[in-house]
């Protein structure tokens, strides 16, 4: 009869020896948040409470989240929690495009299950009747030689409140936004100039549009933008001219008149001793010049004066 309760006692001690191990927990309340509705371009915030349920201490080792959406809020690593002890979880959402968005917070510890993933949604909205305007209304790149491109310039603006551009496009491989890294918001009442290029690659009109996809309640907003592709002319002048050692490129200057004045012709510094002028008019006759700039910048004198007459078509 003494036996069996010491078995017993045997067995029980067994149990709690073993035990802290399997009790380490990390747990999230709660492990799931919708933040609704948001205004594309604002934030909502919102804490998570994270508790060691166990008993022994747990360290939060690292952090990671999915969806461009959502961030962190202040939550410095690594962070270790007694048994029983809670800490709060930041958490963000600040949508850049309208309609519903998903993420996952996902924290690392030593807690005997180590991923903890929180799931979260909300949805981007248009924002208080915040519009995007856009001038001039239209651009017109007029003639442009077939290769080549052209620039203009178009303003955005904000009114009403901030407007945050998530997207753009152009229906016309002819022409291209430049440069304009998305998303981006454009406070209340201020502008944003984007530049636009015109690069035809054939003869004849062509006409697009670019759009600007936004928060906006008029979005998207509409530049209609035209251009003309025209030929190379028939006739172009070569030119070629002697080194000069001190030299990091040369400029190469046309006038209409020998005594000048003389107008630079080349966008750029010209880093070889050749240019081909394809500008020219049929039956024009014209005289160019060159000049050397050497790495401080400096530019020489004028080279001698080469005169080339342009036959008529």
């Amino acid at each position: 009869m003494r036996i069996f309760p010491q078995f017993v006692i045997a067995v029980f001690f067994c149990a709690l020896a073993s035990a802290p191990a399997w009790t380490q927990e990390l747990k999230c309340s709660p492990c799931s948040h919708n933040f609704g509705k948001v205004p594309v371009g604002d934030s909502s915030s919102y804490s998570i409470q994270i508790t060691n349920t166990g008993d022994k201490k747990v360290t939060i080792e690292s952090k990671s989240k999915r969806g461009a959406a959502f961030s962190f809020g202040d939550f410095p690593l690594p962070l270790k929690l007694d048994p029983g002890a809670s800490v709060q979880l930041p958490i963000n959402f600040k949508p850049i495009a309208k309609g519903t968005t998903d993420g996952v917070f996902e924290l690392v510890s030593t807690a005997r299950d180590e991923r903890l993933t929180m799931d979260v949604s909300g949805v981007g909205e248009s924002g208080p009747n915040a519009q995007l305007g856009i001038s001039p209304s239209s651009l017109n790149f007029g003639n442009v030689t077939v290769g080549s491109s052209v620039t203009q310039v178009a303003t955005l603006t904000a009114s009403n409140a901030a407007v945050t551009i998530s997207n753009d496009r152009v229906n016309s491989p002819e022409f291209a936004i430049l440069h304009l890294k998305l998303p981006i918001t454009i406070p209340e009442g201020q502008s944003l100039t984007v530049t636009i290029q015109f690069t035809p690659s054939s003869s004849g009109t062509d006409s697009a549009k670019a759009g600007f996809i936004s928060n906006a309640v008029d979005s998207p907003t509409i530049e209609p933008v035209t251009g003309t592709g025209v030929a190379q002319d028939a006739h172009s002048v070569s030119l070629s001219w002697n080194t000069v050692e001190t030299a990091v490129g040369y400029n190469v200057y046309r006038s209409n008149a020998k005594s000048g004045p003389f107008q630079e012709v080349n966008s750029s510094l010209d880093a070889s001793t050749n240019y081909t002028d394809y500008t020219v008019v049929d039956g024009d006759t014209y005289y160019y010049a060159t000049t050397a700039v050497n790495a401080e910048g400096t530019e020489s004198s004028y080279s001698n004066v080469a005169k080339a007459v342009i036959p008529n078509q």
